[in-house]
């Protein structure tokens, strides 16, 4: 009985992309060889998995099997419900008694399913570019039978049932006149070339299990959530089928003292009432190191600062955003109480109403009761 891919990954039929792909990981981690110590149950078990994942995740090949099974997934069998061979000229010959035509030829290898990883960044690593090895547990292809799937001193012979073509056809008579239908053939999954003798480390796949390490080298300026696209890093097809891309998600970690709003950088200067009244020189440090910033006799809460070019770097152009620096004015607190005369007798010079002296709580109860 053909495998149910949805019940393979223990998923619903209207699971949507994100939980297909969370199933998958899952389960993957759960049956990888390295996870199992190579048990050869597991390792099926797990490219079953991984070829119900390879269907799912993509959309044109999911509407496929939903309409048709398994067998629809990889040949010919058209994605609009039309069973009608190889197109009109297939009709026009079934009815009008020019027969079947020869097929076109078989869909060739089958190229591998996309792979995903998150990469995880430092703020500063996003801003100026940075090289990370990442990990990848996935198919490779075989290296006993260079991924043709058959054994050494063999080769993949032309299919006996669908004869080359990968499809397998039939001619049925209906009111309407004889009507052709195709379908993938089982026996080569329709490859049109079959293995008598498959490799014994693959088991005739073309494909093993395997750990890669590439480097991904992270251009400066991406943001949290950006995607790298690194073409042909992904799984290998079977037997010989091209592999599939790898695509990095970026996740970069906030700083304490930076905040990132699109090539703009964010951060505050704080300083001193006194020195917001006098005026001062403050010593910053920005990501590209110290800056001396002035800061203007009778500064106010919330003057912003520019410094142009300071910020991020555009990815797909010249030149970098700016760094906005927001001055914020510390108020004392803990006063001594020679600091505390000194701001009273500042605040009677400019005949500012303030709080009275806080007297204790024997004065305040005296006070009271007296």
């Amino acid at each position: 009985m053909a495998a149910d891919y949805y019940a393979l990954l223990g998923i619903t039929p209207t699971a949507s992309d994100d939980e297909i792909k969370r199933a998958y990981r899952n389960m993957a981690r759960e049956l990888h060889p390295d996870t199992t110590g190579g048990d050869a149950e597991a390792e099926a078990r797990f490219k079953e998995v991984t070829r119900a994942y390879e269907v799912l995740r993509d959309p044109e090949r999911r509407a496929r099997y939903d309409r048709f099974g398994p067998e629809g997934v990889d040949g010919r069998a058209p994605a609009n419900g039309d069973f009608f061979g190889g197109g009109l000229g297939d009709i026009f010959d079934a009815f009008f008694g020019g027969g079947v035509r020869g097929a076109s030829g078989a869909g060739g290898p089958v190229r591998g399913a996309d792979a995903e990883v998150v990469l995880e960044l430092g703020f500063r690593e996003a801003i100026f570019g940075a090289r990370h090895d990442v990990l990848l547990d996935g198919l490779v292809s075989c290296s006993t039978c260079e991924g043709s799937g058959a054994r050494a001193g063999t080769t993949a012979v032309r299919c006996p049932d669908c004869q080359g073509t990968g499809e397998l056809r039939r001619v049925r008579q209906s009111i309407l006149g004889q009507v052709v239908t195709a379908a993938p053939c089982r026996r080569c999954q329709g490859l049109g070339e079959a293995i008598s003798s498959p490799c014994p480390d693959c088991a005739g796949d073309g494909r093993r299990v395997e750990s890669r390490t590439y480097s991904v080298d992270v251009p400066a300026g991406v943001d949290h959530g950006s995607t790298l696209r690194l073409t042909g890093r992904g799984p290998a097809g079977p037997r010989g089928g091209p592999p599939g891309d790898l695509y990095v998600h970026l996740a970069v970690h906030p700083d304490p003292r930076f905040r990132r709003d699109g090539t703009d950088i964010h951060a505050d200067l704080h300083v001193s009432m006194a020195q917001a009244a006098l005026g001062s020189t403050v010593v910053f440090e920005t990501l590209d190191g110290e800056e001396s910033l002035p800061v203007p006799t009778g500064t106010q809460g919330g003057r912003l600062i520019k410094l142009r070019g300071r910020g991020v770097p555009h990815v797909r152009g010249r030149g970098r955003g700016d760094l906005l620096v927001h001055v914020v004015v510390d108020t004392p607190t803990d006063l001594t109480k020679t600091q505390e005369e000194l701001l009273r007798r500042l605040a009677a010079e400019r005949s500012e109403e303030i709080a009275p002296p806080d007297e204790g709580l024997m004065a305040r109860l005296r006070s009271a009761f007296g």
